[in-house]
């Protein structure tokens, strides 16, 4: 396990393993949501979350896509701990987080082993009133500021040498003040800085997969909820970033 004792509180030592499990947090009726994506997540609240000092977790459970969820749906292959993907991105989160990225603070992670495979879970502080992109642009527009608002946002990741692994709709979350954050590191990984004077593949692949996820999810949408302009004004946000900080 690995964690931040500063996120934990005071919880007492009996529940340590225990906050993993969403049927421990269900029974203190803490457990205020599930969405399903990738993994599996439950958002955890108690009190007033962050307002009055409480929590505001989301716990994830690692999951399979693809073909191998056939298999097994949550079962990776042991390679050692250094290659646990729950602690990869924990590890990842607090690196970013100390160079002040725009990301969710982790608190723990956890794997449990049994023989050649291994299941694993993490734990991050929730964006409070914040939404995906994808449900911002699914209710209307958005305006100029706000698409250049999310390019910079990218841009600041890109020049810290970040690759999100799945940069998407979904992944990137805006909240009633308009700061952007970024969410879902698994298989992220650092690289050589990139950035919009000399991007590199990775940063292209990145680029791409967003205005691929942008064009997919407009497809089901009201006409003018995302467009050509749109993906201008983001680029402009994020060529604009990516200056600012290579000055």
């Amino acid at each position: 396990m690995l964690s931040d004792p500063a996120c934990l509180g005071n919880l007492p030592p009996d529940a340590v393993e225990s906050i993993f499990d969403p049927q421990y947090w269900r029974a203190r009726g803490e457990l205020t949501a599930a969405t399903a994506g990738r993994g599996s997540a439950w958002f955890i609240a108690s009190g007033d979350g962050q307002r009055s000092g409480g929590r505001q977790w989301v716990l994830r459970h690692y999951r399979r896509g693809g073909f191998i969820a056939r298999l097994s749906r949550d079962g990776y292959v042991w390679a050692g701990e250094d290659r646990v993907r729950a602690f990869a991105e924990w590890r990842l989160l607090d690196i970013m987080r100390q160079r002040g990225l725009p990301v969710p603070r982790p608190v723990a992670a956890r794997y449990q082993r049994e023989g050649l495979c291994y299941r694993c879970d993490l734990i991050t502080e929730r964006i409070v009133d914040a939404e995906p992109l994808s449900a911002v642009l699914a209710r209307g527009t958005l305006v100029e500021s706000a698409w250049r608002a999310v390019g910079a946002a990218v841009a600041q990741l890109h020049k810290a040498g970040v690759e999100h692994a799945d940069l998407n709709a979904h992944n990137l979350l805006l909240d009633a003040n308009g700061a952007v954050s970024v969410i879902d590191f698994d298989r992220g990984r650092l690289r050589a800085p990139g950035g919009a004077a000399t991007p590199g593949i990775w940063v292209m692949r990145n680029l791409g997969r967003l205005q691929r996820s942008l064009a997919k999810i407009s497809r089901g949408l009201p006409a003018g909820r995302y467009s050509a302009r749109d993906w201008e004004w983001f680029m402009a946000g994020y060529r604009a970033a990516a200056s600012r900080e290579a000055a």
